[in-house]
Formats: C-alpha cells, sequence, structure tokens
C-alpha cells in the first residue's frame, strides 16, 4: 500500500497558545484508531525553530544557520506517515485531521500537506498509544 506523509504547517507563534483539550482528546482517539488500523505509522511534532539549524548549499558552499528562522511565516510543526489506497484516501485522512482541528480550535490557521514518499513500501507501524499521539499534537504547537 502507498505511503504517504502529511505535512502539518501553521504560524510559528501557535506554539504560545493553549491548545484546546477537546482537540487533544479527540486527537488522540483519532491517531490510536489509525496507529491501531496500520494506517498511520508515524506522527510527531517538531520542536521551535529556535532549537533548528538550517544547512544550506549555495553555489558550491555550505552554510549553516541557527534558528530561529524570522524570515519565516509559516512552520512544519508536525508530520504524519500514513499508509493509504490511493491519493483520495490520504486527503481523506488529512481532512478528517484538519476537521478536527476546526471542530475543537476554530481560530486555528494552517494546512496539512499531503505527499506521497517515492518508493512506497510499507513497514510494522508504531505502538499505538493515546499519549503518542497526544504528544504529537502538543509538540506541533508548543514548546514542551
Amino acid at each position: 500500500m502507498p505511503r504517504y506523509m502529511m505535512l502539518i504547517t501553521h504560524p510559528e507563534d501557535y506554539r504560545n497558545q493553549d491548545i484546546p483539550q477537546g482537540l487533544l482528546d479527540e486527537m488522540g482517539t483519532f491517531a490510536t484508531e489509525k496507529l491501531k488500523s496500520g494506517t498511520l505509522i508515524d506522527t510527531a511534532g517538531l520542536e521551535p525553530t529556535s532549537r533548528g539549524t538550517r544547512v544550506r548549499l549555495s553555489r558550491g558552499k555550505l552554510s549553516f544557520t541557527d534558528g530561529p528562522f524570522t524570515e519565516t511565516k509559516e512552520v512544519v510543526g508536525g508530520y504524519a506517515i500514513i499508509e493509504a489506497y490511493s491519493r483520495e484516501h490520504a486527503v481523506e485522512l488529512a481532512t478528517e485531521f484538519m476537521e478536527i482541528h476546526r471542530k475543537h480550535w476554530p481560530e486555528f490557521e494552517g494546512a496539512c500537506e499531503v505527499r506521497a514518499l517515492e518508493g512506497g513500501g510499507s513497514t510494522p507501524p508504531v505502538e499505538a498509544t493515546a499519549s503518542h499521539a497526544a504528544n504529537a499534537v502538543r509538540a506541533s504547537v508548543q514548546v514542551p
């Protein structure tokens, strides 16, 4: 079954906001169900850009820049790797994911980009736990 990556983007300043408990609860249920079914392979939030480093190659030279990256308006706050029957199925999963945000955090502004992984392939899913899912959501928008 093909694999897809969902990249969740949002303004970095969302890290300073409280995440509604309803979002954490429903996202935990969503992720646990998808992990158990094998649809969700892995998911995690990313640390803020202030803890990141960019390695850039330009004109044959490498440069390194420590975050935060002030020119960045939106950041990748988290990711999910999924297995889906088709691109349409992957988009349905992303829509369900974003609908949970719309329902519980109407002020949320962001996107969920869905892209197929080259080569596809499948491996066993990570251990399905609600805390794993809740931690991924929490980390994608807040500093731990």
